[in-house]
């Protein structure tokens, strides 16, 4: 089954992409450059892709001594991907891009994840090229930004330290002003880093000629100690080999080292890494000095070229701030990541089901022997696993898809549009990346019980498929911390206002689709009710640490109430069509309301009441 009729529908029939044209940023662009582009990244996928996503997976990433060593797929398909301008498809000419809308880029990206999201497609290269464009200088935008965009150097984002995870307050790597005249380096204010990063994807390998890192880390005050809280943290451009302003490498190699791979349940085609920052494995840039040209005074923190260079991103102190914006764009990736795995789990299972023949129709008699084997797509419950699948991932789908779409309103749409593109966005950020993280999972879970023993085979794909998605309910942070996020700040920021805006557009659907989908329509308005009432409760005089017990269940029945609504809105948007490929939209639609949407209620329930049970308990009693 092929993933572009649905691609094609979401983005021309549901969001109507072609309206894009005619903003003054996509006026060269047309129905026919943005076929053009899911053409070939379609064909690339197929090729370079979908044929080695074993492969990866089972000739897993390894040191040997010297560089990483991977599978000579994963360096062509860095290539083709590279070649094809995807890097940085929405940028503007004059460095390259093609000004794509977001959303064509993110539609063209998802034919990658669903092929093989093991082999990677630039995600993090690209969100580290997009942050100096944003928050770097010019010539950091020219010489690490460009190469990055053409594929030269790779990128990463270091932010998880071993003794810290997700709490970024905790960060101990040390960023120290390297010497005399050291604000007065070209490439930034340079500094001398220490300090160890883990799960850093792409940390280490030779797919490009260097790999630059976005570091987080804090500068010491005047008495040597670290600011506490996020607040003292920094951002560094730290490249693997050194780099000179002309963007040729210096034939330096800066002192970062890989101190180990970890060997993961899934994703295994993309190297996870730690890495140590400055701890003497390569020495460099002695007592010649920091400098460009080797003739600045101290040359690091001892004189022996002690720590590796870095280079101040932004101002001291506003390295997270800086950092979000690779965040959520890594957010949303991983979100679309999730749910092309569950779709090519739902396409794998669908296709096993119209051709595995198994059991036998029940009569009025009960079973008869006699008769032949049907096959399992005709069972009852398979069809009910078919179907949820089909209504997570496709919703999933078709939310990041919209998501896209406000990033390009963001952009290019009049002040208040923009405005309110932001705010939108801030809040539904969580669910993009939560969701799918968690119910595409549970999609490739049931396609693997629709293989039955099979499914947990390596003949069968279904079960690289749901170890390849575990990893994303971690992935650029936890589900507790998008819950916080989401319960703690996101629905709170502005007085509510994002919030609010999205009840608007909520019940904007729930009306135009009254007509048709009216019981659906109202228990859309009754979720959205439960939503706001939960909200206001969960903080009515409480303390955060009550009000946050349970954000975990709150963000799961805003993401259904979420999922709900994008599905009631596709469904209004097909009228009267009752082709085959609408009957199925329609039946995930009703799906959705009536096996899915009435789950948030329970789930609602401990967020209103502030339920203690989890939060009380103490440790003795586990």
């Amino acid at each position: 089954m092929s993933l572009r009729p649905t691609v094609d529908f979401l983005l021309h029939d549901w969001l109507k992409v072609e309206s894009l044209q005619s903003r003054d940023r996509f006026a060269d662009h047309s129905r026919e450059t943005f076929d053009a582009v899911l053409d070939t990244c379609e064909r690339i996928a197929r090729e370079k892709y979908a044929p080695f996503n074993r492969l990866v997976d089972t000739q897993e990433p390894h040191f040997d001594g010297e560089k990483v060593i991977l599978p000579q797929a994963t360096h062509d398909a860095y290539k083709a991907y590279a070649e094809s301008g995807m890097l940085s498809a929405a940028q503007d000419y004059e460095v390259g891009g093609m000004q794509l809308p977001y959303t064509v880029e993110a539609a063209a990206n998802a034919f990658f994840a669903m092929a093989s999201v093991s082999i990677g497609s630039g995600m993090l290269t690209s969100g580290n090229a997009n942050l100096l464009m944003v928050h770097g200088t010019d010539l950091q935008k020219q010489v690490f930004a460009a190469n990055e965009f053409n594929g030269r150097f790779s990128g990463t984002m270091c932010l998880s330290e071993p003794q810290a995870g997700s709490s970024l307050s905790d960060v101990t790597t040390r960023a120290t002003p390297d010497g005399e005249g050291f604000e007065a380096d070209a490439l930034g204010a340079r500094y001398r880093l220490k300090g160890n990063k883990m799960w850093i994807s792409s940390g280490e390998h030779e797919l490009s000629e260097n790999i630059i890192h976005l570091v987080l880390a804090k500068i010491p005050d005047a008495n040597g100690q670290l600011v506490p809280g996020v607040k003292g943290i920094s951002l560094f451009i730290v490249p693997k080999k050194l780099v000179g302003t002309d963007g040729q490498l210096t034939g330096e190699r800066n002192d970062v080292a890989l101190a180990g791979l970890n060997h993961k349940c899934g994703w295994r085609g993309t190297t996870n890494t730690l890495l140590n920052f400055g701890e003497g494995k390569y020495p460099v840039r002695g007592e010649a000095g920091g400098g460009l040209d080797g003739a600045g005074s101290g040359g690091g923190l001892d004189g022996t070229g002690s720590g590796a260079i870095g280079y101040l991103v932004g101002k001291p102190g506003e390295g997270l701030r800086c950092m979000f914006h690779m965040m959520n764009e890594a957010r949303i990736g991983v979100g679309m990541a999730a749910t092309m795995l569950g779709m090519a789990g739902y396409y794998a299972s669908l296709d096993y089901a119209k051709n595995r023949p198994q059991g036998r129709p029940s009569g009025a008699g009960g079973k008869d022997a006699s008769q032949p084997q049907v096959r399992i797509i005709e069972h009852a419950d398979i069809k009910r696993m078919l179907l949820a699948q089909k209504a997570y991932s496709e919703g999933a789908l078709a939310l990041a898809l919209y998501s896209a779409r406000l990033v390009d309103e963001q952009h290019t749409g009049t002040a208040e549009d923009a405005d309110v593109a932001r705010l939108l966005l801030e809040v539904l950020t969580p669910i993009v990346k939560s969701f799918p993280s968690e119910w595409c999972l549970e999609a490739n879970s049931l396609a693997i019980q629709i293989h039955g023993g099979y499914g947990y085979t390596r003949d069968f794909p279904v079960e690289q498929y749901w170890r390849d998605n575990r990893l994303n309910m971690i992935h650029e942070g936890t589900h507790g911390i998008q819950a916080m996020d989401l319960l703690g700040r996101k629905v709170l920021m502005e007085n509510g206002r994002g919030l609010q805006l999205l009840a608007e557009r909520m019940l904007a659907t729930a009306a135009k689709a009254e007509a048709n989908w009216g019981p659906e329509a109202a228990a859309l308005r009754d979720a959205l009710q439960q939503i706001g009432q939960a909200t206001q409760q969960a903080w009515a005089g409480a303390e955060p640490a009550q009000a946050l017990a349970n954000a975990v269940p709150y963000l799961q029945a805003f993401g259904h109430t979420v999922i709900a609504w994008i599905w009631l809105d596709v469904a209004a948007s097909l009228g009267k069509d009752n082709a085959p490929a609408a009957q199925g939209r329609q039946a995930a639609c009703r799906y959705f309301f009536r096996y899915e949407l009435p789950k948030i209620g329970a789930w609602l329930n401990v967020v209103s009441s502030r339920d203690p049970t989890c939060a009380d308990l103490p440790e003795e009693a586990f």
